[in-house]
């Protein structure tokens, strides 16, 4: 059966609080290699950017900024950011590891995927993290089973729009186009409202809509986050909304904006 819309996430920001994980690994990271702690609001900026959507690459760039020479090479500091975000080998047994990942909040639970699927909509994953992390949150901490998921390594990084093209096709059971149903993509970054903005340019007979919101470490900071959110629509995304929980409320409105 066909479904009546199709919705993809992005897992950082969106499923999972990564500001004590990941954004700490960054800052962990930049300071074991230059002694210097890059603030949130860098951190912030830089992800405005639009491509450092890999967080590995953004803490090298941090380091450029920051004047370090010479700089690490990147398997090198690929493995310094896993000591601090995994603490244990991220192929090996979760329950071992001892890093940042073990503090993540969650930003929706089971039975919000539960909804989606009782109301005829496919749902999966499009992210740029690792697999074991990814993995980790949708499998062991929220309990789905085999979620449809493109993770780092299964598509070239965001905001190339291939991984998300391909989970589409495959939830669509047909050709993305004019009889599919519309696409929506939710994520935090502007990466992630580029990301939809070239596959309309890839797809332009297929209809997409880019739903953003702000990732969680902004939600107590009024300014910073109306910024930021501003910096989402500047971008393309088509609709700002509070948190990822709040897609179930907006479903109605799907269709009229993907038609706008």
């Amino acid at each position: 059966m066909t479904p009546k819309a199709i919705v993809l996430f992005d897992i950082d920001g969106v499923i999972r609080d990564v500001a004590g994980s990941y954004r700490r690994a960054i800052v962990e990271t930049v300071q074991h290699y230059c002694q210097q702690r890059p603030e949130p609001a860098a951190i912030d900026s830089l992800k405005g950017e639009g491509c450092w959507n890999n967080d590995w690459e953004a803490s090298l760039e941090l380091l450029r900024r920051l004047g370090h020479t010479p700089l690490p090479d990147l398997g090198s500091l690929v493995e310094v950011f896993g000591g601090f975000y995994f603490g244990g080998d991220p192929e090996g047994d979760p329950s071992l590891w001892q890093g940042f990942i073990g503090s993540e909040p969650l930003l929706v639970q089971p039975s919000f995927f539960a909804e989606l699927s009782a109301l005829g909509v496919a749902w999966g994953f499009v992210s740029g993290a690792e697999p074991p992390s990814c993995r980790y949150v949708l499998e062991t901490r929220l309990g789905l089973v085999k979620p449809p998921l493109i993770a780092m390594g299964d598509a070239p990084d965001k905001p190339d729009p291939t991984g998300l093209l391909h989970l589409a096709a495959a939830l669509a059971g047909k050709p993305l186009g004019p009889g599919a149903p519309a696409v929506v993509y939710l994520g935090d970054t502007v990466a992630d409202v580029l990301t939809v903005q070239r596959a309309r340019s890839q797809q332009p007979n297929q209809r997409f809509i880019s739903l953003a919101v702000a990732p969680p470490h902004l939600h107590g900071n009024p300014e910073a986050r109306r910024s930021y959110e501003a910096r989402l629509l500047a971008a393309g995304a088509d609709q700002v909304i509070a948190s990822t929980e709040e897609l179930l409320g907006s479903l109605e409105q799907l269709d009229a904006i993907s038609r706008r």
